[in-house]
C-alpha cells in the first residue's frame, strides 16, 4: 500500500480514536458532576407505608447534603410493577429511584405470567434499606385474640373470612397465602393498591383481617384499635416483643420479612452508584434516623450492591415455591 494511504488510514483512526476519547471523557465528566437536578424517589405504595417512610427519610436527609431537590412519588399499583416499570425504562442517570420491595424484586417474576421489565436485569442494585416483620392484625369485633381462635373460627367458617394485603404479590399477599397453607384454612384475599385504602375496611369490619408492615400498624395496635395475633418473623420484634410470633403459637418455621432496597435503572455508571450507596450508609447510620426507624419497627440495615444481589436471588427462589405451591398465577 502507497504511504500516502498508510498515513491517511492512520490520520483517520487517529480522529476517530479521538472522538472516542472525548466522548467518554465527556459521559465520565457528566456523571462525575451529579447531581445537577432534582431527583425522583418513586414509590409503588400509598403514602405512610414502609416504603414511603424510608424514602421520606432519605429525601430530608439528601436534599439538605446535596443541595437539589430530592422528590418522592407515590405510583401505586399492579403489585408496585407500575413504579417499577417508570424506573426501569428512565435513564440511568441517578435521576430516578426506586424503593425496591421483596415483591417487585422477589415475588412478581415468578407470580405474573407476563411483566414488561426483569426485576432483575432491568436494575442496578444499589443498597439494602430496612426490613420489618409482617403482622397479622384483626377486627376486634371478630372476638379472637390469639392465633389459636383465629384459626379454630376459621376451620368453623371455612370461606367466610377474608384478609387484606396491600396489593397482589406483595410479601403481605404471600404472608397471608402461606399462613393459609400452613394454618390449613380458607380465607379470601382482598388485595388493595395500599395500607390506606385496607385499613378504614378492617377497622370498619369490611374485611376480617389484614397482613401489614409492623412499622405501619404498630401505632394502631398500641392505641388498641386493632388486635395483633402475631408477627411473620422468627423471633420477636425489638419494637413490640409483646407481640408473640405465629412460628411460636404453632405454625412452627413460619417466617415471611417485608424488606426494602434503593434499586436504578440498569447500567447506572459505577461512580454514581457508589455515591448512593455511601449516602445511603450515611443517611441510615445517622443515631438520630436509626433511632426513628427502630421505634417505628423498621430495621435499617444498609449493605453493599453484591449483598443485595444476593440476597434478591435467595428470596427469589424461596417465595417462588410458595407462589407455585399457592397455585397463584395472574395476567
Amino acid at each position: 500500500m502507497p504511504f500516502s494511504k498508510v498515513l491517511k488510514s492512520f490520520f483517520i483512526a487517529a480522529v476517530m480514536w479521538s472522538i472516542g476519547i472525548s466522548a467518554h471523557a465527556q459521559v465520565t465528566q457528566k456523571s462525575n458532576a451529579w447531581p445537577k437536578q432534582a431527583i425522583r424517589i418513586i414509590v409503588t405504595f400509598t403514602p405512610g407505608g414502609a416504603p414511603d417512610i424510608l424514602a421520606r427519610v432519605l429525601a430530608e436527609s439528601w436534599q439538605q447534603s446535596l443541595g437539589v431537590p430530592v422528590l418522592v412519588e407515590n405510583r401505586p399499583g399492579y403489585g408496585g410493577n407500575i413504579g417499577a416499570d417508570l424506573v426501569a425504562k428512565s435513564e440511568p442517570d441517578g435521576y430516578t429511584l426506586l424503593i425496591g420491595t421483596v415483591g417487585i424484586h422477589a415475588i412478581n417474576g415468578a407470580l405474573y405470567e407476563k411483566m414488561s421489565f426483569d426485576p432483575v436485569k432491568d436494575f442496578t442494585p444499589i443498597s439494602f434499606l430496612a426490613s420489618t416483620p409482617n403482622v397479622l392484625i384483626v377486627n376486634k369485633k371478630l372476638g379472637v385474640t390469639n392465633l389459636h381462635e383465629l384459626i379454630e373460627l376459621a376451620k368453623a367458617k371455612p370461606g367466610q373470612f377474608t384478609f387484606g394485603s396491600s396489593g397482589v404479590g406483595t410479601s403481605l399477599h404471600m404472608s397471608g397465602e402461606l399462613f393459609k397453607e400452613m394454618a390449613g384454612v380458607q380465607i379470601r384475599h382482598i388485595p388493595y393498591k395500599g395500607r390506606a385504602q385496607s385499613l378504614p375496611d378492617l377497622l370498619s369490619g369490611r374485611i376480617s383481617m389484614l397482613f401489614d408492615n409492623l412499622s405501619s400498624s404498630l401505632a394502631l395496635i398500641k392505641a388498641g384499635e386493632v388486635q395483633a395475633l402475631g408477627v411473620t418473623t422468627l423471633k420477636r420484634s425489638r419494637a413490640a416483643p409483646e407481640i408473640p410470633t405465629l412460628a411460636e403459637q404453632g405454625l412452627t418455621g413460619f417466617e415471611a420479612i417485608s424488606w426494602f432496597s434503593l434499586m436504578a435503572p440498569a447500567n447506572l455508571p459505577p461512580n454514581i452508584q457508589k455515591r448512593l450507596n455511601q449516602m445511603v450508609h450515611q443517611t441510615l447510620s445517622n443515631p438520630e434516623v436509626k433511632s426513628r426507624l427502630l421505634a417505628s419497627g423498621l430495621d435499617p440495615a444498609p449493605g453493599s450492591p453484591k449483598d443485595l444481589s444476593r440476597l434478591i436471588a435467595s428470596e427469589a427462589s424461596k417465595w417462588g415455591r410458595v407462589v407455585q405451591q399457592s397455585g397463584a398465577k395472574l395476567e
